[in-house]
């Protein structure tokens, strides 16, 4: 690998052709897309990976609210199938939760599989609701969640 750094908008395109080539298509109409949409990333914890100038792997976060409260929505995270398997994805993810609180992110969420999250400290946020047609059970938080409850919100709602 190359180096990881804060993603440029120079990036934006490639980091969405391998958003494109992760995920299924139709992905933007997830709801986690309509709590993004309109919605500037939070830049500074939006990092791309480079390995020989292509990007292997790349994660965007964007504020939200839930019950009122500033919340971190982790998410999109890829990385290229070449690159798969190398601890790539878990890398970023840990960068991001390093670096989130000194920039004033105590709590991140995310919409994915407990199994796999609960490694970096994520668990089932009972309480929080997604839009539909998210399922309950893998709506994960990190940080600080105590007394936080309540549906999940676009940030400028």
């Amino acid at each position: 690998m190359d180096g990881i750094g804060v993603e440029a908008p120079e990036d934006w395109w490639e980091v969405e052709a391998l958003y494109d080539l992760c995920f299924a298509p139709g992905r933007e109409a997830l709801s986690s897309y309509r709590l993004r949409e309109g919605v500037k990333p939070v830049a500074a914890l939006c990092f791309v990976a480079r390995d020989h100038e292509v990007v292997g792997g790349a994660v965007r976060n964007w504020p939200v609210r839930v019950g009122g409260a500033a919340a971190l929505l982790l998410g999109p995270i890829a990385v290229h199938p070449t690159r798969q398997g190398e601890g790539l994805g878990a890398f970023l993810i840990r960068k991001v939760l390093e670096e989130a609180p000194a920039l004033g992110w105590d709590r991140v969420m995310l919409v994915g599989d407990a199994p796999y999250y609960g490694r970096f400290g994520f668990q089932r946020l009972d309480g929080v609701g997604m839009p539909p047609p998210t399922n309950p059970e893998r709506v994960l938080g990190w940080g600080a969640w105590t007394g936080i409850r309540g549906q999940v919100t676009r940030a400028d709602d």
